[in-house]
């Protein structure tokens, strides 16, 4: 049995959002960087917010970098979003695959996110949310980020793939 941490003052449990997803604007500075480089500087994001899963955020292409990406074949679908195009990041000798996704053609509910991009936070050197460092997801296959006003348990690592 899946036990849900209470959250405390400030904080939001991911056990509270929605299924199916919800997407929310928010104006928390986002940013990404990989070998030395502001890949993204953003506050014109939007969070998808999912049961069990911490936010994972989606920046317009406009905040993002997009010398350093390159489009990738892989593709993935979502029941809610749709199917998802990757990227990887590229910076001089290093290479980050598949770090990036977006969502071309996504369904309706999830338009505005047409063409925003959101990072795996694993593959990158940092990622923020305002000032704090997050943490990555469990597991290789989701890309919520994980801050203090975030808690679980999360969907990701061993043993939750049914939740």
């Amino acid at each position: 049995m899946i036990k849900r941490i209470p959250p405390g003052p400030g904080q939001e449990s991911v056990w509270d959002y929605p299924r199916p997803p919800r997407l929310e604007p928010t104006s928390r500075r986002i940013r990404v960087i990989f070998a030395g480089i502001t890949i993204v500087d953003s506050q014109r994001a939007f969070r998808v917010l999912e049961t069990s899963h911490p936010p994972v955020y989606y920046v317009p292409p406009d905040d993002v970098q997009m010398a350093f990406l390159r489009p990738n074949t892989a593709r993935s679908f979502c029941e809610f979003k749709g199917i998802a195009a990757y990227y990887d990041v590229v910076v001089g000798e290093r290479t980050a695959v598949q770090a990036a996704w977006s969502y071309l053609d996504p369904t309706p509910s999830f338009a505005p996110i047409r063409g925003y991009l959101a990072f795996y936070a694993g593959p990158m050197d940092a990622c923020y949310v305002d000032d704090e460092q997050v943490t990555p997801q469990p597991g290789g296959f989701y890309g919520g980020w994980i801050t203090s006003d975030v808690v679980g348990p999360f969907k990701g690592g061993p043993g939750t793939w049914g939740w």
